[in-house]
C-alpha cells in the first residue's frame, strides 16, 4: 500500500511514499508484521503524513524507513465503479477482443504514468504454441472489460504482440 520514506518532524511522525488514497482511512497498518494502531493520517506534497501508536519519537519513525506498509483486506473501502485494487487483480485471466487467453495477472506496477499489468505466459497447449509473458499498459484503449465475478480482463491486444 505504501512504503515508509522515514520520519516527520520530532513527533514520531512517518512520511509514506506511493500511498494509495485509501490508506488513510485505515485504522490499523502492519509494518513488518508489527500491527500499529493509526492515530492521525493527512496528505501533505503527495506523500501521507502518519501518527501511529507506539512511536513517540524521531528515532521510533526512523527505524520503519524503507519498510513496506500494508492493511488488511477487509480494512479498505470499496473501490469506486471502474477503480481496482492491485491484489484483486492478480490472478485474474486476460483474454483479447478475439477470446484468445493470454495468461495470468502475475503483477501490477506503476512506472510513472500509467499501471503495467504483467502477464504470466501461457502455458502450451495443443491449440496454442506457448507465449512468452508480456507487459500490458493499464489504460482505457487496452483494457476494454474488467468482470470481478469472473476474473477475467478483457483487452484490446493481439496474441502476436
Amino acid at each position: 500500500m505504501g512504503r515508509v520514506a522515514g520520519p516527520y518532524g520530532l513527533l514520531g511522525w512517518i512520511k509514506v511514499f506511493q500511498p494509495v488514497q485509501a490508506l488513510g482511512a485505515c485504522g490499523s497498518w502492519w509494518i513488518d508484521g508489527v500491527e500499529y494502531r493509526v492515530l492521525e493520517a493527512k496528505e501533505h506534497s503527495g506523500t501521507l503524513l502518519a501518527k501511529l501508536a507506539g512511536l513517540g519519537d524521531r528515532d521510533a519513525a526512523l527505524r520503519l524507513k524503507g519498510r513496506t506498509v500494508a492493511v488488511a483486506r477487509n480494512e479498505l473501502p470499496e473501490p469506486d465503479a471502474g477503480h481496482y485494487y492491485h491484489a484483486d487483480l492478480i490472478g485474474m485471466e486476460v483474454v483479447n477482443t478475439k477470446g484468445v487467453v493470454l495468461g495470468t495477472v502475475q503483477a501490477m506496477s506503476f512506472y510513472g504514468a500509467h499501471d503495467v499489468m504483467e502477464v504470466a505466459a501461457m502455458l502450451d497447449t495443443a491449440d496454442a504454441p506457448a507465449r512468452a509473458g508480456r507487459l500490458l499498459p493499464w489504460v482505457a484503449a487496452v483494457v476494454r472489460n474488467v468482470d470481478p465475478v469472473a476474473r477475467r480482463i478483457e483487452v484490446e491486444w493481439e496474441a502476436d504482440w
